[in-house]
């Protein structure tokens, strides 16, 4: 398999991997491995820790990051250890990402969570070859959004609406004005400092930017791939190359102006999903929040709504579908 390894610039949060210490004999610089490239020596056959890889391959197919790895990460606040695992396979048509579900980086210093993290049996398949329909597909609460490279779902949206219930659970109707935005400041959903929490169940999952997987600052080089949404196509980090200039990408989508007609009232201030309108070409990104880089169309992570897809531009594969309490 040819992977294509790139030097460390200045990045943190990086484990370094034995493959690393056998190629340091014949490389000079620390070389940043993605997780396409830490299975390079071993034919796929070992498991390789990924604790708090920062990832930089920017290869589209999915079939480029097969492997397995394991994680050794920590609850903060409630002090417990717990062990990542991830298998990532292809059959060349489509891949395969399986996971317990707990992350690869430490998680819940911040964060509220109702219930701990409880270890799960994930199973998500994305076709290797996305094509992009006519027509996007809206997001809804029964589908997940995307699985990330370190085996943790994307769950952006809320099942809670004002008005509805407690306003944080119950709102199953998409069509219900004022649903909340589980990354505004003011949603109060209990997230830690990687934007994500805890289910009913214990699945971790995000709500939006998964901040510990791609450099978050001071970045020299486009951010490399995520993960992948549902539809199969790839989800780039927040950098991107702009004229030889590494700047964020923008989204298109800002807040309205005014305020909010009836419900809650008050001023548009994203609170709600509803808060934001889309006004194409305001920013780098479509509707979906995607756009072309170096060829390949792909998802990027923003540092506002809709934070890594607003829809999806592709068809999303069945496996993301949730299941009923107690299936699955």
């Amino acid at each position: 398999m040819d992977v294509a390894l790139r030097p460390c610039r200045g990045q943190s949060g990086y484990a370094r991997t034995d493959f690393e210490e056998r190629t340091a004999l014949i490389e000079p610089e620390l070389i940043c491995v993605a997780l396409a490239a830490l299975i390079a020596t071993a034919g796929g056959a070992a498991a390789h820790d990924m604790t708090n890889v920062i990832l930089t391959e920017r290869a589209a197919n999915c079939a480029g990051y097969v492997a397995q790895h394991t994680a050794s990460v920590t609850d903060i606040q409630a002090d417990t250890t717990y062990g990542a695992v991830v298998d990532i396979t292809s059959n060349g048509a489509t891949c395969t990402i399986a996971s317990n579900a707990v992350p690869n980086h430490d998680f819940n210093a911040t964060g509220s969570f109702v219930v701990p993290l409880s270890e799960q049996n994930q199973n998500y398949t994305v076709t290797a070859t996305p094509v992009a329909t006519g027509s996007p597909t809206p997001l809804s609460l029964r589908m997940d959004n995307a699985v990330f490279l370190n085996g943790v779902k994307l769950d952006l949206l809320a099942a809670g609406c004002f008005g509805v219930g407690r306003g944080r659970i119950g709102c199953n109707d998409m069509a219900t004005p004022y649903r909340y935005d589980p990354m505004s400041p003011s949603s109060n959903f209990g997230a830690d400092e990687h934007n994500a929490h805890t289910q009913p169940d214990g699945t971790y999952h995000y709500h939006g930017n998964p901040m510990a997987l791609f450099q978050q600052t001071n970045a020299d080089v486009p951010s490399g791939v995520i993960g992948f949404a549902a539809d199969g196509f790839p989800i780039f980090g927040s950098f991107i190359e702009d004229g030889g200039i590494i700047r964020a990408a923008t989204t298109s989508y800002r807040l309205k102006s005014g305020t909010r007609p009836g419900g809650p009232g008050g001023a548009y201030d994203g609170t709600f999903i509803d808060d934001w309108e889309y006004v194409a070409g305001l920013g780098d990104l479509d509707a979906c929040n995607g756009m072309m880089q170096d060829g390949v169309y792909g998802y990027v992570v923003t540092a506002t709504y809709p934070h890594v897809l607003g829809c999806f531009s592709g068809t999303p594969d069945s496996s993301f579908l949730k299941q009923p309490p107690g299936r699955g």
